[in-house]
């Protein structure tokens, strides 16, 4: 039941009638006819911009307009009063019933309340976290994972058929780095000394795959060149790599759906075919590329190469896929596996990626319009960096991982369901400070402890009920008499629930999850100052003497929950039924 949508349907209801009677003219288009908040609670429950965005094409002003519509709503028993301000925008009141009626909405429809078909079944690849196979993961690739999951329930609960991909990089320089390092700890394992020299990768990670590589070989490699054991070392490495990765987006409640691997692509013609699908477009030649100012990139060379002319689908210049070598460029396998995911037949596509990555927007987003023929939108979220504190000092890297902090440090020290929901506190492009001190301490500046604590708060009130021998079932609460909640704080407590289905519909159209968590911060931000006025105000307690008005009273509050459970299921997040 989105609210917004219901009373957008009287309005164009209105104009549809004042089509019919001649006031306002045939053809005219509604589809930028919004219901909206307004922007100052005092001026009403909702506004439209119908007269606003009708009067040119109406030729008339848009006061005539406002003024014919407000007699139209008039009529409907849904609407209080219509009030036109300013040049023509039309501010609504609605009547208490509308509200009211929220609540057996919520109470029928459980956690799928505000659930949307707004997506209506697309088929969207949401690639995210991608992280290199060469360790553990870290603080910054949490982030990254929060986000692409929350944002993959998210488009799930709005109508979208979502898969979740993630990309393994196993086809580059780095993965040779990983085994050389793997081949150091499995020389260590067969009691030698591990060379860790500059480049390597150094953290205690890889010592238990060096017992592993002697398990399986014994000390049959150690006298071997690299020629004979490296390829072997890689895969093996890699794949152990591969399985901590997974226990640790486990560990942190994130699963994939798909696991693509980069060195598939090589030797199966797959590069080839989305280099030659972009030939036969007139978007592949031979060329020399201009310096770029400032530093240069890798893959820019002083000579001759293959270009893809990216800048024909809103590059700002043409990139090189192939170098005057014949080698492939880092680009070419992330062309080819796009083509990939487009030929899969995906209607959209979603890349999450370190903010390290922003020059790789344009380039990708041209590829995937060239391979797609214009028809496949590529969002790229780009996931700023994370600031790890402990009581206001840097928190201390990890020795386990060598140079950084590991995704376990954190989920270990401040719990899953709190770090999924502090990284969703800030816009994706926002950096985040995220001190374990003040995400575990039980305040109201703390976002996660604010809406676990309206979520128990509403708990204890039906364990209360129960031992007060108040019937507060869902289907008792259902029927009970709404029309006994009039105070203007339980009304606006309901206003905040009615914004719950437009909210889902506008985060998922916008990819934000964060909305959502802002989103439950203001509803539990509502929920307890409710409680707290019924600290001086008795008429607003939860539980009265009189067990109609009481089943009337949880029912608000257990149509709070319901969506406060609805949005933390999105985010990941498990609520809690009791503080400790």
């Amino acid at each position: 039941m989105n609210l917004f949508a219901d009373i957008r349907g009287v309005v164009t209801d209105a104009l549809a009638r004042m089509q019919g009677e001649g006031l306002l003219p045939e053809g005219l288009d509604f589809s930028n006819v919004a219901v909206e908040p307004p922007r100052d609670a005092a001026h009403g429950d909702m506004a439209t911009n119908a007269a606003m965005v009708l009067a040119k094409a109406a030729g008339q002003s848009p006061r005539a307009i406002a003024d014919a519509l407000a007699v139209k709503l008039a009529e409907d028993p849904r609407i209080a009063a219509a009030e036109v301000a300013g040049p023509g925008f039309l501010n609504l009141r609605l009547a208490p019933a509308v509200w009211q009626g929220l609540i057996g909405a919520a109470l029928r429809e459980g956690v799928n309340f505000g659930r949307s078909v707004i997506g209506a079944g697309e088929k969207v690849n949401i690639e995210f976290v991608s992280a290199n196979p060469t360790g553990p993961m870290h603080v910054g690739h949490v982030r990254g994972a929060v986000v692409g999951d929350a944002l993959s329930n998210l488009l799930a609960f709005a109508g979208w058929n979502v898969t979740r991909e993630y990309y393994i990089n196993d086809g580059g320089a780095q993965v040779d780095v990983l085994a050389r390092s793997a081949f150091e700890r499995y020389r260590e394992a067969n009691g030698l000394e591990p060379e860790i020299r500059e480049g390597l990768y150094p953290g205690d990670y890889l010592i238990p795959v060096g017992e592993k590589l002697k398990e399986k070989y014994g000390d049959s490699l150690l006298n071997q060149g690299e020629e004979v054991w490296l390829a072997d070392v890689r895969e093996f490495a890699t794949t152990e790599m591969m399985q901590m990765i997974r226990e640790d987006l486990q560990a942190l409640g994130v699963r994939m759906d798909v696991y693509s691997s980069e060195k598939a692509l090589y030797g199966t013609g797959e590069i080839e075919a989305a280099i030659a699908e972009l030939r036969a477009a007139g978007l592949i030649y031979e060329g020399v590329l201009e310096p770029p100012k400032g530093k240069l990139p890798e893959d820019w060379e002083a000579r001759e190469q293959t270009l893809f002319r990216s800048t024909a689908h809103g590059d700002d210049v043409d990139r090189p896929v192939m170098k005057s070598d014949g080698s492939w460029t880092y680009f070419a396998p992330d062309i080819a596996y796009h083509y990939n995911k487009v030929k899969r037949g995906f209607d959209q596509l979603i890349d999450i990626f370190g903010a390290d990555h922003s020059g790789y927007v344009k380039r990708m987003k041209a590829a995937v319009s060239a391979l797609s023929g214009g028809k496949v939108p590529l969002d790229i979220k780009l996931i700023q960096l994370v600031k790890l504190y402990k009581n206001g000092e840097p928190f201390k890297m990890s020795k386990r991982a060598g140079t950084f902090v590991t995704l376990r440090d954190v989920v270990e020290e401040a719990g899953a369901d709190v770090t999924r929901f502090i990284m969703l506190t800030r816009k994706n492009d926002v950096a985040l400070d995220f001190d374990f001190a003040k995400v575990l301490e039980q305040s109201k500046d703390n976002p996660v402890f604010y809406v676990q604590y309206a979520n128990a708060r509403v708990n204890s009130v039906l364990r209360k009920a129960a031992d007060a021998g108040i019937e507060a079932s869902d289907a008792a609460l259902l029927a009970s008499d709404h029309a006994l909640l009039s105070h203007p704080a339980e009304l606006q407590l309901l206003k905040k629930i009615a914004e719950w289905p437009r909210l889902v519909e506008i985060a998922a159209r916008n990819n934000e999850p964060h909305r959502v968590a802002f989103y439950l911060y203001e509803l539990a931000s509502e929920l307890h100052g409710l409680w707290n006025r019924g600290n001086d105000e008795t008429e607003l307690r939860f539980i009265q003497e009189d067990k109609a008005v009481s089943q009337a009273k949880i029912a608000l509050a257990r149509a709070t929950t319901v969506v406060i459970c609805a949005g933390l299921a999105i985010l990941g997040v498990t609520p809690v039924e009791e503080m400790r």
